[in-house]
């Protein structure tokens, strides 16, 4: 009973470790199928993820280095939005990483889930601004002059529409007569700002010799209309991304490809997972219950001299072991194995095969041995 009770142990054992236990391993090949996989998800995810906090990090540093007068509209504050998208970045890798090292199969299909929903909304976005880019650039256009309004309350909307404007060499939206909107640059005799009938230094044509940039460049230059650049941003734009089409299609197909890749990953390693543990409590469901009594063997089989593990095919089991210790309870040949039961002499073999069968009609008186 005590043996019975161990190999149940161990039965539960391996069911519940079913990628540890000796029994349930791969093969060397699928092991090294496996780990390469999930040491290439891991490598990717961890990659994202401490990239994602520096994400957050910089976004955090620029929000509490701001003054507190500033714009808190997630579209239009480069803060809030490094933290938004560095957050979410944060959360998705995180549970790649913890699924893949633990070998967790609840966040692999989390973290699988929340990609493939994010690469369908990508690939719907990218088809719904191809279908209506009128509505895009509309919606872009209004994007941009809000921005221009709020000009010198952000720092880093500040820095962001200098940046573009000298990248694209542009000014305003449309034109630079844009500018008008914003109350510092708004061309009134009741403006009292100093930068009056002016745009922002950004817009200024900069000498190729000039290495310092002037900062007052743009004071009153909307009056005579010289050395600031008059086309507006917007359709400056709309012309680079039509030259650089196919760059900018490989760069989203690219990440596109990355999202899938892993995704791949994450779903082929929880599949690994499952599939070992179904194979574990396949073998386990076939062993040998514990009940004693409940098969018959031959009364002169021959039995292999094999170990008494409950892993091991054995095709014996314990019921019977334990049946023949109970008949015979001081027989040493029957102590721990059953392959000296031939050493018996042939009365006490009809004697051992009349008690241990329970199904074995009462047998003839045995004739004894001439020799």
């Amino acid at each position: 009973m005590q043996h019975a009770q161990a190999g149940a142990r161990r039965n539960t054992a391996h069911a519940r470790r079913p990628l540890r236990g000796s029994r349930f391993r791969l093969g060397r090949a699928d092991m090294r199928g496996y780990r390469a996989v999930k040491y290439v998800l891991f490598l990717f995810c961890y990659v994202f993820w401490v990239l994602s906090a520096i994400l957050i990090a910089v976004g955090i540093y620029a929000k509490v280095a701001k003054e507190k007068d500033v714009v808190d509209t997630l579209a239009l504050d480069p803060a809030l939005l490094f933290m938004a998208i560095g957050s979410l970045t944060f959360v998705i890798t995180f549970l790649g990483c913890f699924g893949a090292l633990r070998n967790a199969t609840c966040p692999l299909k989390m973290f699988a889930s929340i990609v493939a929903v994010l690469l369908l909304l990508q690939l719907t976005a990218a088809i719904a601004g191809y279908l209506f880019s009128d509505v895009v650039i509309e919606r872009t256009e209004r994007l941009m002059m809000k921005s221009v309004v709020r000009y010198r309350e952000d720092r880093d909307l500040d820095n962001a529409i200098d940046f573009v404007q000298k990248k694209f060499q542009c000014c305003g939206v449309d034109s630079y007569k844009d500018w008008s909107g914003n109350v510092y640059f708004e061309c009134s005799d009741s403006n009292p700002s100093s930068e009056a009938c002016g745009v922002p230094f950004s817009c200024c044509v900069a000498p190729g010799n000039r290495t310092v940039p002037n900062t007052m460049c743009g004071f009153g230059t909307r009056r005579a209309s010289r050395d600031i650049f008059l086309a507006g941003c917007l359709d400056k734009i709309v012309r680079w991304l039509d030259r650089n089409i196919r760059t900018v299609a490989g760069l989203a197909g690219g990440l596109l490809l990355l999202e899938t890749c892993v995704m791949s990953l994450a779903l082929a390693q929880a599949c690994w997972i499952n599939k070992v543990r179904r194979r574990a409590a396949a073998l386990a469901s076939r062993r040998p219950s514990h009940k004693k009594d409940h098969l018959w063997f031959p009364a002169f089989a021959h039995f292999d001299d094999q170990r008494d593990d409950i892993a091991t095919e054995n095709p014996f089991p314990w019921s019977v072991q334990e049946r023949l210790r109970e008949v015979h309870p001081g027989s040493r040949r029957l102590g721990g194995r059953l392959g000296h039961v031939e050493e018996m002499n042939p009365n006490e073999k009809l004697s051992l095969s009349a008690k241990a069968s329970p199904w074995t009609l009462d047998p003839e008186p045995a004739t004894p041995c001439p020799c």
